[in-house]
């Protein structure tokens, strides 16, 4: 694989297409970051109502913590799906497939060289510094 993407030989076109691939992978890896803090803030949520479930039936509310417990807690999220099936459904799903796609393009156009516009870039400022040197 080459680290240059000069050397590639790739439109302006497929040089725009990397890149949109490129930044649209890093809004869903963004997206599942979003996921994943939903199922744990969701996590906390859940565990601070087994706490009140406890309280209520401390101080003789029975009902109330019989309806946590029996309504409440082992309810889904979603769908009467947990968080955590909501994580590994969009893990195994819809951000492999992406993933997979995102690579495959880069593989077959740019020798599976990733941020290719962001590296011409670097390149080009680094160029017409004067006198810049890595530290």
């Amino acid at each position: 694989m080459t680290s240059n993407p000069d050397d590639l030989e790739l439109s302006d076109a497929e040089r725009t297409a990397l890149h949109e691939c490129q930044v649209a992978i890093e809004y869903v890896y963004r997206a599942y970051g979003n996921l994943l803090t939903f199922h744990h803030n969701l996590g906390h949520a859940m565990d601070r109502m087994s706490d009140a479930e406890e309280h209520l039936r401390e101080t003789g509310h029975e009902t109330w913590a019989d309806q946590l417990r029996n309504e409440h807690l082992p309810a889904g999220a979603v769908d009467d799906r947990w968080t955590y099936e909501l994580v590994t459904e969009f893990e195994d799903g819809f951000l492999e497939n992406v993933t997979t796609f995102e690579a495959g393009v880069r593989d077959d156009l740019a020798d599976g060289l990733d941020h290719v516009t962001e590296r011409a870039q670097q390149r080009r400022l680094r160029e017409r510094a004067d006198g810049w040197s890595p530290k």
